[in-house]
């Protein structure tokens, strides 16, 4: 079932990472008055899959059985009780799921529509165009507990591990490792007002404002990170921009014209933010400390290079994941769980990729994990 969620939102929300903010105010459509003749959910859910197939929507009745879902007062169609479905709705409701299927044609990713997703069991609060945590970054959070289940501070005093979160949008991240770590804390910057806006308004809804220090911070800028509150960290963590510039044009529709792109795209190879994380490292890591990042399939060649370049730093790649659908990289065997490198000189590298399988997931994007640790010499 958790599989089939994380299908359902790559499959509604169009490929990949994307996107300028353009237009989604919506002045572009008008609601119509209620159909004629559409009583029941059953019916509208038909007649918008309709709709939308003629008009080229993705995942056409996907979208309107969530849309639909919405309106009844749940999260899916199929949750609903069986006698709403063939239960006459009122003209408000049918009104209301007009309303919202127009923005559907207007390629608004659902999420936005609907004003809220789950991620991680949490659900939280979407508005444009602060980035819309995908399924894949689930598995990073996943990652993040298996490390500190392994750590002495698992069971610790109470405020370890300390989290820095670099780019927050909606809090996804941080908010996800609060609610499952009870004595942890979390630094959560990001330079978006709207992106610290809504972590705002997410943790307060989640009860975990108490925890969380949310900072308005550009990290690419002149700015000290020496003075960080609480100090040095145990973990950094980050789905950085990391899109190819390049690449940026062959986004979705959905992604393109409602996301913001300055949380997507990564520079010329996707590595300008990234590059700035691990540049900090020495300053914001505990000497015991790690950093876990969301990148491109083709970064960690582009990191470990970056990171021979510069030994001052004593950063070395520790592990790399494939995400949940499990697309291999290029030139890896067919089935590696785990590839280990071991340098003569350094600590050793552990790659385990993840990534989508055609059809099932996101084109465009292939999202990894790299690890790293800092080793003092």
């Amino acid at each position: 079932m958790e599989l089939w969620g994380r299908m359902l939102w790559a499959l509604l929300s169009g490929p990949g990472r994307g996107g300028s903010t353009l237009g989604w105010a919506f002045s572009s459509w008008q609601p119509q008055p209620p159909l004629a003749g559409l009583s029941s959910a059953t019916e509208l859910v038909s007649h918008w899959t309709r709709v939308f197939e003629k008009r080229g929507i993705p995942e056409a009745r996907e979208s309107s059985e969530y849309i639909v879902a919405h309106v009844l007062g749940a999260k899916t169609f199929q949750s609903l009780r069986p006698a709403l479905w063939t239960q006459p709705l009122t003209s408000q409701q049918l009104q209301c799921i007009q309303e919202l299927s127009s923005r559907r044609l207007q390629r608004m990713p659902v999420q936005y529509i609907l004003g809220e997703w789950d991620f991680q069991g949490l659900s939280l609060r979407m508005v444009p165009p602060v980035f819309i945590p995908r399924p894949e970054t689930e598995e990073l959070v996943e990652w993040v507990l298996e490390e500190v289940a392994q750590r002495s501070y698992a069971v610790g005093s109470p405020g370890s591990p300390l989290i820095l979160e670099v780019g927050c949008g909606s809090g996804a991240i941080s908010l996800s490792l609060l609610s499952q770590l009870p004595q942890s804390r979390v630094i959560a910057v990001d330079k978006g007002e709207a992106a610290i806006s809504l972590t705002h308004e997410n943790a307060q809804r989640l009860q975990l404002q108490d925890r969380i220090w949310i900072i308005h911070l550009d990290m690419t800028s002149e700015r000290s990170w020496t003075h960080l509150p609480w100090g040095p960290v145990d973990l950094v963590v980050s789905n950085p921009p990391y899109i190819f510039h390049q690449d940026m044009e062959q986004l979705a529709p959905e992604i393109r014209s409602y996301e913001d792109p300055a949380a997507l795209d990564g520079g010329e190879e996707g590595m300008d933010i990234i590059t700035h994380i691990l540049a900090l490292a020495p300053q914001l890591l505990k000497d015991s400390g790690s950093i876990f990042l969301e990148v491109d399939p083709r970064h960690p060649e582009l990191v470990s290079s970056w990171l021979q370049s510069r030994p001052e730093l004593y950063l070395n790649l520790v592990a790399v994941r494939k995400d949940f659908c499990g697309r291999h990289l290029p030139g890896q065997e067919a089935d590696p769980a785990e590839l280990q490198w071991r340098p003569s000189n350094q600590h050793p590298l552990f790659l385990t990729a993840q990534a989508f399988p055609q059809g099932l997931c996101h084109s465009e994007t292939s999202s990894m994990q790299i690890q790293l640790c800092p080793v003092r010499g």
